[in-house]
């Protein structure tokens, strides 16, 4: 069956001292009666299931795999994994057809892509909303994400494959689905920061969804191909000579670098430690002296940055806010770390909805709070639960780079002819 995938196992749950820590941490606990929490979920759970399949409990479906019990576990018992894992295993039912939608996110950005006005039109009706919610059990308040019209793959050997080999350095982009569906921009940011550093950027040709949405919906075996497939690449990519894999989606890196083998058995042991945020290897460039930036005079930003959860769990979220405090027009609030509880397809889901928002709710307070114009987050399923909830404009750290940037002396101090 393809929810189903048996002998992996992610369990170091007999070093769980039974210390509740990760409960107390646990955004889900706080607001859901039925959840039991991460550790009865997990390790207590999971001793009563290794004996008998008929101990799961249907609640586990409401964990978000935040890692925030994870982070705060003083044993690093992989809390989240063992969730999962009794749900890949133990939970019965194949995903549903909404489930299968909101998982294949290469596909469904594609067919979206090539009616984008329409889509993003007809998404925004309310008959359509109610349609969605009341078939399909999408809450028909959730705002979604506009699709472009042009993804970014096509602008990229269109306006820049080109220029790349006459850079001195070469990294490999993982550019994900948001980037090259939703907003192109944001690849499109990347790449010119990158060469104006003086670094080249090539794309993986057969690169696939990091597969973060098809592990949370149980299209296992759908992931596992992808991850496959990304390893491969991300091997190739090294091999021709680039110095590293990059993307700016935290949760992408993150299901890359940590859950492949956990999760989906796949070794990714060649590849992991050459894969970063942008902002993480940029702030590295920056620290060594290898890159310099020069910075507009007339930049002004009143901004708050939030740390997204697998960001937090990468241990990452220092370096973007350390390269946001770069920017000298910028005025930056470090929020103080909670999850915004959208979890990727999980605020979508009708039955996840009240308790996405609940979970949220503190977030959505410190943001206005801070009084700030602008939030900025490495996570694309944040910037939509954010906008959605607070109105406020939400952009990834590269973004706002680029838009603080002086490109043309950026590029004369890295000593990049034009």
């Amino acid at each position: 069956m393809e929810y189903q995938i048996k002998n992996i196992s992610p369990n170091n749950l007999e070093q769980c001292i039974k210390c509740t820590i990760c409960t107390v941490y646990c955004p889900v606990a706080a607001v859901k009666p039925e959840y039991p929490g991460p550790k009865q979920a997990g390790p207590d759970g999971e001793r009563y299931r290794l004996k008998n399949p008929d101990f799961f409990d249907k609640a586990l479906k409401y964990c978000l795999n935040c890692k925030r019990c994870e982070v705060s576990c003083p044993n690093n018992v992989r809390i989240g994994d063992i969730i999962q894992m009794a749900r890949i295993n133990y939970e019965k039912g194949a995903p549903k057809l909404r489930d299968r939608m909101l998982a294949e996110t290469d596909f469904m950005g594609t067919m979206a892509s090539a009616f984008a006005p329409v889509v993003n039109l007809t998404l925004g009706l309310k008959p359509v909303k109610f349609v969605l919610d009341k078939t399909m059990g999408i809450d028909g308040h959730r705002t979604f994400p506009t699709y472009s019209g042009k993804k970014f793959v096509s602008w990229f050997k269109k306006n820049a494959a080109a220029e790349q080999d006459k850079l001195p350095r070469r990294i490999a982009y993982f550019h994900g689905c948001y980037v090259n569906y939703n907003y192109p921009q944001l690849g499109i940011d990347f790449v010119r920061i990158m060469n104006a550093c003086g670094i080249g950027v090539t794309l993986m040709e057969k690169e696939k969804c990091c597969g973060v949405a098809k592990v949370a919906n149980r299209l296992i075996d759908r992931a596992r191909k992808d991850a496959t497939t990304n390893v491969a690449e991300m091997k190739e990519a090294l091999a021709r000579g680039a110095e590293a894999i990059v993307g700016c989606s935290s949760s992408c890196i993150f299901t890359m670098r940590d859950e492949y083998p956990h999760l989906l058995g796949v070794d990714n042991n060649a590849v992991r430690d050459d894969i970063f945020t942008a902002t993480a290897y940029l702030y590295h460039l920056i620290e060594k002296g290898e890159i310099k930036l020069a910075f507009r005079k007339d930049f002004s930003m009143n901004a708050a940055y939030h740390t997204p959860c697998h960001m937090q769990k990468l241990g990452w979220g220092v370096y973007s806010a350390g390269l946001m405090r770069m920017i000298p027009g910028l005025k930056l609030t470090t929020l103080e770390q909670t999850c915004c509880g959208m979890a990727g397809t999980y605020g979508f889901k009708k039955e996840n909805y009240p308790t996405s928002q609940a979970i949220g709710s503190e977030l959505f307070g410190l943001i206005d709070e801070s009084g700030a114009d602008v939030v900025i987050t490495d996570c694309e399923t944040c910037k939509w639960q954010i906008e959605m909830s607070t109105g406020r404009t939400v952009l990834n750290p590269i973004t706002v780079l680029a838009q603080a940037l002086d490109f043309e002396e950026t590029a004369r101090l890295n000593g990049v002819k034009k």
